[in-house]
Parts: structure tokens; C-alpha cells; sequence
């Protein structure tokens, strides 16, 4: 593969993996971590994200008003402890419907077995 085919697959592989840990990030924060657990628990399910890409987005979810934060005291250090908002909540609730349709679709199109709406109509 040629480098620029390489390079022009890295950043469609980015954008796509961009959006997905989005989802799993908050579906993980139905229940409260702080960012070390959170980053173990996503990695033992398959997700390896960096810290340096994990609390900047953490950061921009709670800006965003989706997450809750507290600092706490926890094995004798302080350490910051996110959960879903309740808007949070709702809007994942509305991602995973997105994406089970997505997921259809694309299994469908994968699959060879799509169709074409616009034939029927």
C-alpha cells in the first residue's frame, strides 16, 4: 500500500474510532470511574485509548453537559470521579438507538442485502 493510501486510511480509521469511543466512554459512566478505571475498563473490553486523547474528551463531555465530575479522596489521593448528567443519560440513550440503525444499515450493505428504497418508491 502506497504511503499515501496509508495515510488516507489512518485518518478515515481516526474519524470512524473518533465517534466510537464517544459511545463507549459514556456508555462505561453509566456508572462512576475515574479516569485510570475507566481507561482499564475500556481496555479490557477491546478499547485502548490514550490518556492524552481520554481526559481531553472528558473534559469537553462535561463542558458539554453530559458528565458530572467530583474530586475525592480515594487510596489516600485525590483523584476526579465522572459519571453521566442526567442529560447525559438521555443523550446516550439516543446514541444507542443511532447506532443500532447505523449498525443495521451497514451490516445490510456489507452483507449485499440493502434495499433500495428508492426502487420502491
Amino acid at each position: 500500500m502506497s504511503e499515501a493510501i496509508q495515510a488516507v486510511f489512518e485518518n478515515l480509521r481516526l474519524e470512524l474510532r473518533r465517534g466510537c469511543l464517544i459511545l463507549a466512554v459514556l456508555a462505561q459512566l453509566r456508572e462512576e470511574h475515574y479516569g485510570y478505571t475507566l481507561r482499564k475498563t475500556l481496555a479490557d473490553h477491546g478499547i485502548d485509548i490514550e490518556e492524552s486523547t481520554l481526559y481531553p474528551l472528558l473534559r469537553r463531555l462535561e463542558t458539554q453537559g453530559l458528565l458530572l465530575s467530583e474530586w475525592r479522596e480515594h487510596e489516600k489521593r485525590n483523584k476526579r470521579f465522572y459519571r453521566l448528567s442526567p442529560a447525559g443519560a438521555a443523550t446516550l440513550e439516543q446514541l444507542l438507538v443511532e447506532w443500532e440503525s447505523i449498525n443495521s444499515s451497514i451490516h445490510q450493505v456489507l452483507s449485499g442485502n440493502a434495499v433500495n428504497i428508492a426502487k420502491e418508491a
